[in-house]
């Protein structure tokens, strides 16, 4: 008997207990950075997708597509102007952050996942006004902070056997009005709506790291503000543990901040005992978990 076929048994076997944990469950993950740019890792993250829909779970995918809008605005010749290191989003650019975001980005995840055997259906946050924003920064032009969420769209769509694939574009209070949204944000508040089990927050990096430099695998929302406070947790990494932090606060059970460049990085944190990237939760599970079983 070849072993590999026997290793392969053992670990569908050993993911009986999670599979039976998250029946049912709504995870909504975020997605971009590299594997975006990558045809080969792009299938990979189809396919988990995918698996996660196959044994009951309702999988909820947002992205970015930064890298992607900053090649279109170049190849338009549009020049940006910044402020305090942040792209102001004129109505010029917002309109190609549409383009960019609705169109190329969110079709191509579709179609990866159609691919790979799913029914994934692409919508932004203006479908049903589902995502309404404010102006987060009156300087930085139409970059938008999400204050109304409508997410019924979703439940009927992942109700009805569908992956919603949602591009991080909102409606304004005003009629005729376009936002950008930072990815995670959108997933943090679309996250929050839903009262999601887990929002998987998929980046370039580990995870959350001490002063160290090591991995921090469970956090408590007080531990990651005394991080951020201390600066062991600073850059990039701040606007992440404040999505968290923000989404826990809106009822989502617990947040993963994990390396999408990891392969198969969504099924190994859901999965497997050994998880993947940080966890930060504000409760105990109400089974407490064997050894090393951390819900």
């Amino acid at each position: 008997m070849n072993r590999d076929w026997i290793a392969t048994a053992r670990t569908l076997s050993e993911a009986l207990p999670y599979l039976q944990r998250y029946s049912n469950a709504v995870v909504v993950v975020k997605f971009g950075g590299n594997a975006m740019g990558d045809d080969e890792a792009m299938a990979e993250f189809a396919r988990d997708i995918v698996l996660m829909k196959q044994v009951g779970m309702n999988p909820i995918v947002c992205h970015g597509g930064g890298p992607m809008i900053n090649d279109l605005l170049g190849r338009l010749g549009i020049e940006s102007q910044f402020v305090r290191g942040k792209r102001v989003t004129t109505k010029e650019i917002v309109e190609v952050v549409e383009m960019v975001l609705s169109g190329l980005v969110n079709k191509r995840i579709v179609q990866a996942i159609n691919d790979a055997g799913g029914r994934a259906v692409g919508i932004s946050g203006k479908d049903d006004d589902m995502m309404v924003c404010e102006a987060d920064d009156p300087e930085l032009g139409f970059v938008g902070r999400p204050v109304e969420m409508n997410v019924q769209i979703i439940r009927d769509l992942y109700g009805a056997g569908m992956i919603p694939v949602i591009a991080p574009v909102a409606t304004g209070m005003a009629d005729n009005e376009t936002f950008n949204v930072n990815g995670d944000t959108a997933a943090g508040a679309i996250a929050g709506a839903l009262k999601a089990d887990r929002l998987l927050l998929l980046t370039d990096v580990a995870g959350v790291k001490d002063a160290s430099g090591k991995v921090v695998t469970q956090l408590h929302p007080d531990q990651v503000r005394e991080m951020i406070a201390d600066g062991q947790i600073a850059g990039g990494m701040i606007p992440k543990t404040e999505t968290a932090l923000k989404a826990l606060d809106d009822g989502v059970r617990a947040v993963v901040i994990l390396d999408g460049r990891v392969p198969n990085a969504c099924l190994l944190e859901l999965f497997t005992e050994h998880g993947a990237g940080s966890l930060i939760r504000s409760t105990e599970p109400r089974v407490p978990p064997r050894a090393g079983d951390e819900l």
